[in-house]
């Protein structure tokens, strides 16, 4: 176990630090300077020049990008070229509305699929079964933002049970800002539980056709007792691999939702980072989320090597 876990800890490292390079080079290719961006198109050149001194863009690309990595490593994010203020204040405050976002789809997602998986495989061929492939085929094939959009017209628009968007922070209680995520967390869920039911469905099918499950059949179980006592534990497995997988989408991959809904998370604020040219800020978040979506794959390798024996012997 020792081994394997260094092995994935090695991946780890230089699974980040080609991202690291990855990231500071496809921002420095952008177009646009950001000091010009920031004075106005009638500034002066010889006070576009102090500002790129200040900003620290006069270095070359190999001294920013030390500057930048060390900063990381310290816990320096920076200080942002629009706002002033540092990076790492800012990505606190965006971040207590993406991770409770992501937590809630993730709930949502798994609430909502496994019943439709372990049904659907205990019904196999049937119109149950059918009915809930072709929906969540239909969940998978429709766009989560367009499905918010919808969502809007429907239940805020129409309805008025929800607002169109917007957060009202944390003070004004939890039951108030849980439901300022709810629309939110179902446009981000329902594709993510689309993917989940069917992989539910498939892993219990393929289990329920191995040996073990015959001979419990043969004792006299039930289809659905052989599911539900044998089965259902051991194509938890890869479900859970997946679960992990998701989680670190529903954190990362939020940019969209969040415009829709104007939810100050850290999607939204990379979108307005990007508008701005503000590269400081870019390159830390982006790079936070990389780290994120890393270390998750990382401790779901890890639980899965404890699960299973196989990965830990290297077969």
């Amino acid at each position: 176990m020792l081994r394997y876990t260094l092995k994935r800890l090695v991946s780890l490292a230089v699974s980040l630090a080609v991202a690291s390079v990855v990231i500071f080079l496809a921002i420095e290719v952008l177009p646009g300077d950001p000091a010009a961006y920031m004075l106005g198109v009638n500034a002066q050149e010889d006070t576009l020049a102090a500002l790129r001194e200040q900003l620290g863009l006069n270095m070359s690309g190999w001294e920013r990008y030390s500057s930048w990595i060390l900063g990381l490593l310290q816990g320096d994010f920076g200080t942002s070229y629009t706002y002033r203020t540092p990076v790492a204040d800012m990505i606190a405050e965006r971040v207590k509305v993406s991770l409770p976002l992501a937590v809630y789809a993730l709930v949502l997602s798994t609430v909502i699929a496994f019943p439709a998986g372990i049904y659907a495989a205990s019904r196999r061929g049937r119109p149950g079964d059918v009915a809930i492939m072709g929906v969540t085929q239909l969940g998978v094939a429709i766009p989560n933002f367009w499905f918010a959009m919808l969502m809007v017209l429907v239940f805020s628009i129409n309805l008025r049970w929800f607002s169109a968007g917007g957060f009202p922070g944390w003070d004004a209680g939890v039951l108030a800002c849980l439901k300022a995520l709810t629309l939110p967390a179902i446009a981000l869920a329902l594709p993510q539980a689309s993917i989940l039911a069917r992989v539910m469905r498939s892993s219990l099918l393929d289990t329920l056709s191995e040996d073990f499950v015959r001979t419990a059949r043969a004792k006299g179980l039930t289809r659905a007792q052989a599911l539900r006592r044998h089965a259902l534990r051991n194509a938890l497995i890869p479900v859970l691999t997946i679960i992990g997988l998701q989680f670190s989408f529903l954190l990362a991959g939020a940019i969209i939702i969040e415009n829709v809904f104007f939810l100050p998370g850290l999607g939204r604020l990379i979108f307005q980072s990007i508008s701005s040219r503000d590269l400081v800020v870019v390159e830390s978040v982006v790079m936070l989320l990389v780290f994120a979506v890393v270390v998750v794959n990382f401790a779901v390798e890890i639980a899965y090597a404890l699960v299973d024996p196989r990965l830990r012997a290297g077969r």
